[in-house]
């Protein structure tokens, strides 16, 4: 039985400018770092980047990482000003910002969890929802 996430794995282009990305701007903890990659942290969160091809889904597929409101704030200003291409803009419960990596994975900062989605969805199902536990 499948019980979570163990890692995400990034393919990147250039591994010091994913380094830059992912921990001077968006806070996430340096393991190791190594000629072809490098181990990082989001909270419980394992995230590996691995020089390589890279050929992100242009779809609706993303990660999302939980980040808190006052953080978000904080960061959205940042991304701003470092040139962060945004690739949605948030129709959904919980605030969010949709951002583009430097290899062009697409990623969400989203403040919110299941529960409170889920409550939204209470009062504003979406067409043809159907609940599948009691």
């Amino acid at each position: 039985m499948v019980t979570g996430i163990n890692h995400i794995t990034f393919s990147v282009a250039d591994l010091s400018s994913s380094i830059w990305f992912y921990r001077d701007l968006l806070e996430m903890k340096l393991h190791v770092v190594w000629d072809s990659g490098a181990y990082l942290t989001a909270g419980d969160t394992w995230l590996c980047l691995s020089v390589g091809t890279t050929e992100p889904s242009t779809d609706y597929t993303h990660v999302a990482f939980n980040i808190s409101e006052i953080q978000l704030s904080a960061l959205r200003n940042r991304l701003q000003q470092e040139g962060v291409e945004e690739w949605k803009q948030n129709t959904s419960e919980g605030d969010s910002v949709y951002i583009l990596d430097p290899n062009g994975h697409r990623l969400e900062l989203h403040c919110g969890t299941l529960e409170t989605r889920l409550a939204k969805l209470r009062d504003t199902p979406y067409a043809g929802l159907v609940w599948c536990d009691a």
